[in-house]
């Protein structure tokens, strides 16, 4: 029986316009109604996830940072892994050489050091999932969605990963040629034992601390809430999702998802335009799964 439902937001809970659908917030409702919790796990950190579920009326626990925050319902804090200073400069070396753009999540929010190359990276995430759009239609839809992707620009990452008070819990990279050029770098930070690199779209890699996994994390939350992974279900769409779709009992890969990810998941829904997450929810506590 199903206890605990975790999903990811971007290409899952969320369409194409990054809002949850009606559909899928009536079946969290009815999830809700049946005892089961639904929370969910993203590569976003907090303030940029909170957005699209307070707007929803989702009230929930979050693991963020594919897995580098763990907060509760009540946004307390409840588990991290951080990467490390050294680590951290070692990383941001290796990518300023090969002229790759990135942000870094940290445990006072995302900074970049260009808005404009934000506004460029996130609109070709945008054209990758709604391939109908122009690049200027793109464009214009991120910038009249920034409001929902909260982000500090300074002038140095540097300095501020030098800060006392600043952790570094994930850095995201992008360029437009996607594996061409994020391919080599990610080569030479896999030499890391103690990172993990994944992907949330072609055109991505994100860095974190290997104990900084969805299902690592999906498993915490299990077991502070004395839940057999057999009663968990995950629902994701991209390569950031494998771990936690391996770990639970009950998975589905989304319609939309990756070939790769489709084959470790259990079940396959419809695709998030379709409301997929919705649709598995209700199959999934109708059929007893």
């Amino acid at each position: 029986m199903i206890k605990l439902i975790t999903s990811d937001m971007d290409g899952t809970l969320l369409d194409a316009e990054m809002r949850i659908s009606q559909e899928n917030i009536e079946a969290i409702q009815y999830a809700q109604s049946k005892g089961i919790e639904f929370m969910v796990a993203t590569g976003r950190n907090r303030f940029e996830a909170l957005p699209a579920l307070e707007e929803a009326g989702v009230d929930c626990a979050m693991i963020t940072l594919n897995g580098a925050q763990v907060f509760d319902q009540e946004g307390n804090e409840v588990f991290s892994a951080p990467i490390d200073l050294q680590t951290t400069q070692a990383v941001l070396d290796i990518l300023d050489e090969h002229q790759i753009y990135y942000e870094v999540s940290t445990n006072k929010g995302t900074y970049s050091e260009s808005k404009e190359q934000r506004i460029e990276n996130f609109a070709a995430h945008i054209a990758e999932t709604m391939p109908h759009l122009t690049h200027k239609m793109a464009i214009a839809m991120t910038v009249a969605r920034l409001e929902f992707l909260p982000i500090h620009f300074i002038d140095n990452i540097r300095e501020l990963i030098m800060q006392e008070d600043i952790t570094v819990l994930k850095i995201i990279c992008f360029h437009k040629e996607g594996a061409l050029y994020l391919g080599p770098a990610a080569k030479k930070i896999n030499v890391y034992d103690e990172l993990i690199i994944t992907s949330s779209s072609e055109n991505n890699i994100e860095i974190n601390h290997r104990a900084a996994q969805k299902g690592i994390a999906v498993g915490h939350v299990a077991l502070n809430r004395n839940i057999d992974m057999q009663d968990v279900m995950t629902i994701g769409d991209n390569l950031n999702d494998v771990s936690m779709i391996q770990a639970a009992g009950v998975s589905f890969a989304m319609g939309n998802a990756l070939p790769e990810l489709k084959e470790y998941a259990k079940y396959v829904t419809e695709t998030n335009v379709q409301s997929g997450v919705g649709k598995a929810i209700v199959r999934a506590i109708d059929e007893e799964l």
